[in-house]
C-alpha cells in the first residue's frame, strides 16, 4: 500500500465517519476506532476498495461501456461533474429525477424540450412572444439544464453507476438495483455497504474527501479509454 496515498487520504479527511450513534452496524468491519464520538474509517480497506472499483470501471470503459456519475449534495456537485467530463461519461449532480433510468423515455422527452428551448431564439415563434413569456421559458430552460445537461446524450441505461453518498441518493440506488446495474459508491458509516457491489467506505460529506476519492477512481478509467 502506498504511504503517499494513505497520507493524501488522511489529509483530505477521508477517514472521518459520522457520529458513532448514527452508525449502520453493517459497517462494523470497516471501522478502525472512535474519537470524540466520531467513527474512524480503516483507510487500508478503503484503498483496497478504491483499487478494486477503479479496475472494474476501467475494464468497463475499455469495452466502450458507459458510466453515470451521481452526486446531488452541494459538496459533491462540482467534483461529480468534473469527474464525468474528464472521463467522457454521464452525470447527474443537481437532482435525481424519478425514473431517470427506469423511465428513460419520459426523461428523453424532457431533454428534447430543453433542447427546443435552447434553440428558441432561432424559432419563428420567438418574435411573437412577449418578454414575460420569454423570461418564463428561459427559467424553465435553466431548470432543465441543471438537471439534464449531464445526461442529454444518454439514450439507454448506463452500464454502471458511481454514486457519492449511497444513503442520500437512495432513489438512484433503488433504480439501479431494479435494473441490475452495478453500483460503485462512496459509503459513509451511516450507510449499508451491502446495498452496492463496490462500496468505498469513506467520508462522503467533505469536499476534499469526495474530490480525492473520485480522482483516484477515475485515474485508471482515463488510462483505459480507447
Amino acid at each position: 500500500m502506498s504511504t503517499e496515498l494513505l497520507t493524501e487520504l488522511v489529509e483530505a479527511g477521508v477517514h472521518f465517519g459520522h457520529q458513532s450513534r448514527k452508525w449502520n452496524p453493517r459497517i462494523r468491519n470497516y471501522i478502525l476506532g472512535e474519537k470524540n464520538n466520531v467513527h474512524l474509517i480503516n483507510l487500508e480497506k478503503t484503498i483496497e476498495q478504491i483499487d478494486e472499483a477503479g479496475n472494474y470501471l476501467a475494464d468497463l470503459v475499455s469495452k466502450n461501456k458507459k458510466i453515470l456519475f451521481v452526486g446531488c449534495k452541494r459538496q459533491a456537485q462540482d467534483a461529480v461533474r468534473e469527474a464525468a467530463e474528464a472521463t467522457g461519461q454521464f452525470y447527474v449532480n443537481h437532482r435525481w429525477l424519478g425514473g431517470t433510468m427506469t423511465n428513460l423515455e419520459t426523461v428523453r422527452k424532457s431533454v428534447n424540450r430543453m433542447e427546443y428551448l435552447e434553440n428558441l431564439s432561432k424559432s419563428p415563434d420567438f418574435k411573437k412572444m412577449s418578454k414575460k413569456e420569454i423570461a418564463s421559458l428561459n427559467r424553465l430552460r435553466n431548470k432543465l439544464n441543471l438537471r439534464l445537461n449531464g445526461i442529454r446524450t444518454m439514450e439507454k441505461a448506463p452500464d454502471a453507476l458511481v454514486i457519492v453518498d449511497s444513503a442520500r441518493e437512495y432513489n438512484a440506488v433503488n433504480e439501479a438495483i431494479k435494473l441490475r446495474i452495478p453500483i460503485v459508491a462512496m459509503v459513509d458509516t451511516n450507510a449499508d455497504p451491502e446495498q452496492v457491489q463496490y462500496p468505498i467506505v469513506s467520508n462522503d460529506d467533505a469536499i476534499r474527501s469526495i474530490r480525492v476519492v473520485l480522482s483516484k477512481l477515475i485515474e485508471p478509467v482515463i488510462a483505459a479509454k480507447p
